[in-house]
């Protein structure tokens, strides 16, 4: 699996992006999340806030109970605003 990290979450694991196995226990993307938090600890700080991060699964908005399977991109991003 492909996992990216956009802005300043990029800076919280130290990765653009990682090509992981993914877990058998990990179905969805909160399971992923979790499991990363695990792996990149301020990371896993900022998921605790919710609405901090946002989700996409092979490039489409994606919640934390969407599946994610071993050939998935999922990226993680914070919300962004215009003006």
């Amino acid at each position: 699996m492909r996992v990216r990290y956009f802005a300043w979450l990029r800076q919280r694991t130290g990765v653009a992006e990682e090509e992981i196995e993914l877990p058998p226990h990990v179905r969805t993307v909160g399971e992923l999340a979790r499991h990363l938090a695990a792996r990149h600890p301020r990371f896993g700080e900022v998921l605790d806030s919710r609405g901090v991060v946002r989700f996409a699964v092979n490039r489409e908005y994606a919640g934390p109970d969407t599946p994610v399977g071993p050939d998935d991109e999922v990226a993680f991003f914070p919300p962004v605003t215009g003006g």
